[in-house]
C-alpha cells in the first residue's frame, strides 16, 4: 500500500503574519544594533557587484537600456525574495527568521551611527585629515574641499538622509510587502546610489533608477520627517522648517528629511557643497537655526536612532492594526 504524499504546509494564519513581521523586524534591528554590517560578505555589497556586472553588459547612453538594467536588478531581487518568502510560508518560526535576516541585511543604522561618530571624534580632536579620510565612508562629497564645520554639516545631513534610506524606508516597504518589499527597496536605493546621479555617463542610463528611487522613498521620507518632528528637541521648529524649506531642496525626499532634522536640532543645513569636483549651491534649510557644530553629530545620531525605533513601532503596529480590522470584518461577514 502506497503511503500518502506528505501534505504541503498550511499557510500561516492571517492573524499570525503581522506578528511574524513585527517580531522579525524587531529582531533584525536588534541584530543590526549588536553586529552592525559585516566587513565582508554583506548581501548589499554582493548585490552591488552583481548590478555592476549587469551594467557592464547593458550600458548604453539610453533610458531604455537603463530601465532594463533597473528591471533586471531590482525586479530580480524582489522576485528572489518572494520565492524565499514562499518557501517558508506555513512555518511561522522560519518566516520570522527570514524577516529578521532581511531586515538586518537591508538596514544600516548602526554602521551609519558609528561612521558619523568616528568623524565627529576626529573633528573634536582637531584631526581634520582623519575626518577627511573617513568622510567618503558616509557620503560622496569631496572631503578636501571641506573644513571642519563643513564636514560636520555634511555628516548631519548624511545622517538625516540615510535614516530614511537605511532604515525607515525599508521598514515601510517591509510592512507593506513583506520580505520582497524589504529587498526590493534596498535594491532600488542601491541602484540609485550607483547609477542615479547626474553625471554624463548616467544622465540617461540612470534615469529609471533615480525616478524609481524617488517613488519608493516617498513614504519613508515623510514618515522620517514626521518622526523627527515628534521625537526631536523642537517639534514646532521641525514642522516649520519642513513646511517652509523642504520644497526648495532638489530631492523630493531628502528635502523633507533634512529640513525636519534641521528644525528638530535647531541648526542650519544646506548651502554650497562639492561632488566629484562639481560645486552645487543647495538652499539653506531652517535659516533661523545656528551653524552646525561638531557636538551636533552626536545629537543627530541619537535622533536617528529614535526615529528608527519609532518607525519600527509605527510599521509593526500599523500592520497589526490593519490585520485586526480585516479579521473583525471577516468575522462579521461570516456571521451575517
Amino acid at each position: 500500500m502506497r503511503a500518502d504524499p506528505t501534505p504541503a504546509p498550511a499557510p500561516i494564519p492571517v492573524s499570525l503574519r503581522p506578528a511574524a513581521f513585527a517580531v522579525g523586524a524587531a529582531a533584525g534591528l536588534l541584530v543590526d544594533a549588536l553586529l552592525a554590517d559585516p566587513h565582508r560578505g554583506h548581501p548589499v555589497a554582493a548585490f552591488g557587484r552583481a548590478a555592476a556586472r549587469v551594467e557592464r553588459a547593458l550600458w548604453r547612453d539610453h533610458r531604455g537600456w537603463g530601465a532594463l538594467h533597473t528591471l533586471l536588478c531590482a525586479g530580480g531581487t524582489a522576485g528572489g525574495a518572494a520565492l524565499a518568502a514562499r518557501a517558508v510560508r506555513g512555518r511561522p518560526a522560519a518566516s520570522t527568521a527570514l524577516t529578521a535576516a532581511a531586515v538586518w541585511a537591508v538596514v544600516g543604522g548602526t554602521t551609519l551611527g558609528r561612521e558619523a561618530r568616528a568623524i565627529g571624534g576626529a573633528l573634536a580632536a582637531g584631526d581634520l585629515e582623519v575626518a577627511r579620510e573617513r568622510l567618503p565612508h558616509l557620503c560622496g562629497r569631496d572631503p578636501q574641499a571641506l573644513d571642519g564645520p563643513a564636514m560636520a554639516r555634511a555628516v548631519v545631513e548624511s545622517v538625516a538622509e540615510n535614516t530614511s534610506d537605511a532604515a525607515v524606508g525599508a521598514l515601510v516597504w517591509g510592512a507593506l510587502a513583506g520580505v520582497p518589499g524589504l529587498a526590493g527597496f534596498r535594491a532600488v536605493n542601491t541602484l540609485d546610489a550607483m547609477v542615479g546621479h547626474r553625471s554624463p555617463r548616467y544622465r540617461r542610463f540612470g534615469w529609471a533608477s533615480a525616478r524609481l528611487d524617488d517613488l519608493a522613498g516617498w513614504p519613508g521620507a515623510r514618515l522620517t520627517a514626521l518622526l523627527a518632528a515628534a521625537t526631536g528637541g523642537d517639534p514646532a521648529g521641525a514642522v516649520r522648517a519642513w513646511r517652509a524649506d523642504a520644497h526648495r531642496h532638489p530631492s523630493p525626499n531628502a528635502g523633507p528629511v533634512e529640513a525636519a532634522f534641521a528644525g528638530a536640532l535647531g541648526v542650519r543645513l544646506g548651502g554650497a557643497l562639492s561632488y566629484g569636483g562639481r560645486v552645487e549651491h543647495r538652499p539653506v534649510l531652517n535659516e533661523d537655526g545656528r551653524a552646525v557644530e561638531t557636538a551636533d553629530i552626536e545629537r543627530a545620531v541619537r535622533l536617528s536612532r529614535r526615529v528608527s525605533l519609532g518607525a519600527l513601532a509605527v510599521c509593526a503596529g500599523g500592520r497589526l492594526a490593519v490585520a485586526a480590522v480585516a479579521a473583525r470584518r471577516r468575522r462579521k461577514a461570516g456571521t451575517a
